[in-house]
């Protein structure tokens, strides 16, 4: 073995004795940053596989939606802007949808229902999400009640449970014939609630939407990228809310951390004077007490990062998962696929390790460069 790696053990092996020797301090010390890093790291570890999960399920969504707007608000379509915006050139196809919330009383959920392009129904049946079957206690054959826009009941037929893969977009759905959603919300046959477009080139998508809005200037288009921007603004605005409510606890702990890092106890003055005068050079115990800050930094970091690892895609986040996936009497429980950004650890490891590991160098620095006699007195 070389002088130099043995040199290095030797000032580690002695950096370890030292950390346990004061081990009282540094494990409260440890467990406070790493609890800074766990919070950090989830909200991070959250944010970023819910954004990437937004980006899977919208990855099929249509090109563009064309809603027809009154007094500002999203109103019905009349089903013939399908036809004239069929003509646009680069649109490959036009189709009209129908879909709706619908509020339940009995439970107190909004219900999401849509007219699928393809039914494999009658009028009469529905295909509901499995929220919705566990609230209302409802398996296949039995009848579900709905309200009618009339106030009369709508009996509709349950024919089939959505399987619980789809549970991320169909918790709360129920899926039905045209004929029937017109009669439970009393929409005219002339009228849809928006248009979906299918563009043949993708880099075209701008072109499109703004023929639409020369074409038909009652309405807005919304692309797909544009969604994606929604859902991407409103997880990292989430997230800056869990972390602004940290934020006080985040600077008390960084004015402790660097208060203890950079205030050297008469102990560990008296410890480098001995050190000096049995013959340590500054660089060594500059080098030692690296090392010390390193070792507490750095464990710390990986512990409360694994932590947030298993917090988030093993346990389902449950210290703040009503905060950042939005509140709703039906929510589906679903486990969130492992996206980890490679930046964001790179990040949170500079803003947690390097300042403290720096931190721990120069009072040490300084104690070392005193005369041994002066600092053992």
């Amino acid at each position: 073995m070389s002088p130099w790696i043995e040199k290095q053990r030797n000032i580690v092996d002695f950096t370890l004795s030292s950390l346990l020797r004061r081990k009282g301090k540094n494990t409260a010390l440890a467990l406070v940053y790493t609890f800074i890093i766990f919070i950090l790291a989830s909200v991070m570890f959250f944010t970023h596989a819910l954004r990437k999960e937004a980006s899977l399920v919208l990855k099929n969504a249509p090109d563009v939606v064309v809603q027809r707007m009154v007094a500002g608000r999203h109103d019905l379509i009349p089903a013939d802007y399908a036809d004239r915006l069929r003509k646009i050139r680069g649109v490959s196809g036009a189709r009209v949808r129908l879909w709706g919330y619908y509020f339940d009383p009995v439970t107190g959920a909004n219900y999401t229902l849509m007219v699928p392009e393809k039914f494999a129904g009658e009028r009469g049946v529905i295909h509901i999400g499995a929220g919705i079957a566990k609230s209302r206690l409802a398996s296949t054959g039995d009848m579900l009640v709905l309200r009618a826009y009339n106030g009369e009941p709508f009996m509709l037929k349950v024919t089939e449970v959505l399987s619980a893969e789809s549970e991320l977009v169909s918790f709360d759905l129920i899926l039905m014939t045209e004929g029937d959603f017109r009669e439970l919300f009393g929409i005219p046959k002339q009228y849809g609630t928006d248009v979906v477009l299918t563009v043949r080139n993708k880099k075209e998508l701008t072109t499109v939407a703004r023929k639409v809005t020369e074409l038909l200037p009652d309405t807005r288009p919304l692309l797909r990228d544009e969604i994606l921007r929604t859902y991407d603004s409103v997880f990292n605005w989430r997230g800056g809310v869990i972390t602004v409510l940290l934020s006080g606890a985040l600077f008390a702990f960084i004015i402790f951390a660097w208060d203890k890092a950079s205030g050297l106890s008469a102990e560990e003055k008296k410890e480098i004077g001995i050190l000096k005068a049995v013959g340590w050079e500054t660089s060594d115990v500059l080098l030692m007490k690296f090392w010390e800050g390193a070792a507490l930094s750095l464990s710390s970091f990986l512990a409360g990062t694994v932590l947030a690892y298993v917090h988030v895609f093993f346990a389902s986040s449950p210290l703040f998962e009503t905060a950042l996936k939005g509140w709703s009497v039906l929510y589906p429980e679903f486990r969130l696929t492992p996206f980890i950004d490679g930046s964001q650890i790179a990040t949170l490891f500079f803003l947690a390790v390097v300042p403290y590991t720096v931190a721990t160098i120069v009072p040490s620095w300084r104690a070392a460069t005193v005369d041994p006699d002066a600092v053992m007195r």
